[in-house]
């Protein structure tokens, strides 16, 4: 049987250009200098850690631990926890690791704050103030703060993508039985309005006086749709994410399920005659389009969610702001 190819997704695209370059520069180290011995230890370390992502780049599991393995997300973080090892390996394995050192401050400056002790040692190191060994040592200390700053990152994401996917399921779950509910037994979640005070005829989400099976589908149906017009407004303004999880698809599904749920509880609340005397509902056709409303009103709530979202992605993978570099928030 021919060998599986291992998928191509996103994040194995960064990680596989980072780490042809970390081959390449250990490529161009040359040979072993015995002056330097703390050097090839970092570069055996540097070459162990290359390895290690190369193997979580072209795993290939069973299908039973494929599901397990994407919820955990082992795989992804693996990868990138050995990736940075490995860059930081291969500059500490240089000999002119100090000739690197705008770049090591720009990287270091995403992740750590204004204030970090190893942030300021690196922005204040002079080349030949120090012995190589503590040239070495403080440039290590900080890329590595830096890059566990990332890596945790990674998880926060991780976890809220777990999270939104928890939620979705539930309010899935609850929209279904809804609508086997509205269903089985019609009329025993009251949809249909009553306006009596404005002398309108009993109106209800199927075109009829009387409940019918469709009822909460079709409320539950307009009010996606309503959500589905706000999804597509936070895919407009959503910026590029070069975060290992991408989270708009789950954030898109959240405000789909909540928008089916908050359409069905919005026209309880328009039959109940919360609304009596402010909203009159002359026709079916009137009370669906309240439930597209009450749909993309889910917005109001979701908005909250997603600006956590945009900050929990920009500490994971920070983009530069429109006014300049982009320094982490503290």
């Amino acid at each position: 049987m021919a060998e599986r190819k291992p998928r191509v997704t996103d994040w194995r695209l960064v990680v596989q250009s980072r780490l042809d370059r970390v081959r390449a520069d250990l490529a161009a180290l040359g040979p072993s200098d015995p002056v330097d011995p703390e050097g090839d230890v970092w570069r055996r370390t540097a070459e162990v850690q290359a390895d290690v992502v190369e193997a979580m780049l072209n795993a290939r599991e069973p299908w039973w631990r494929m599901l397990p393995s994407w919820w955990s997300g082992w795989h992804i973080e693996r990868a990138w926890r050995a990736l940075h090892e490995a860059e930081v390996a291969t500059i500490s394995a240089e000999r002119g690791f100090l000739g690197r050192l705008p770049g090591l401050r720009a990287r270091v400056a995403q992740y750590l704050d204004d204030d970090d002790p190893r942030r300021r040692a690196l922005e204040a190191l002079r080349p030949g103030e120090f012995t190589p060994a503590v040239e070495r040592a403080i440039v290590v200390d900080a890329l590595r703060a830096a890059y566990d700053n990332s890596d945790f990152a990674h998880a926060g994401s991780r976890a809220l993508r777990n999270k939104l996917i928890a939620a979705s399921l539930v309010l899935f779950v609850i929209n279904t039985v809804l609508g086997v509910v509205g269903i089985v037994k019609p009329g025993i979640i009251p949809l249909c309005v009553d306006p009596k005070e404005n002398a309108l005829p009993t109106v209800c989400p199927g075109g009829t006086v009387k409940a019918s099976g469709v009822d909460v589908w079709l409320v539950q149906v307009l009010g996606s749709f309503g959500a589905v017009l706000a999804a597509v407004v936070l895919l407009l303004r959503r910026r590029p994410s070069l975060s290992p999880y991408v989270m708009i698809g789950y954030q898109a599904l959240i405000k789909i399920m909540l928008g089916a749920a908050l359409a069905v509880v919005g026209i309880l609340a328009l039959g109940a005659g919360v609304t009596s005397g402010l909203i009159g509902i002359p026709s079916a056709a009137a009370l669906l389009l309240w439930a597209v409303i009450f749909g993309y009103a889910q917005q109001i709530g979701t908005r909250l969610l997603d600006k956590y979202t945009d900050e929990v992605l920009d500490q994971a993978r920070p983009l530069p702001d429109a006014d300049g570099p982009r320094v982490a928030p503290r």
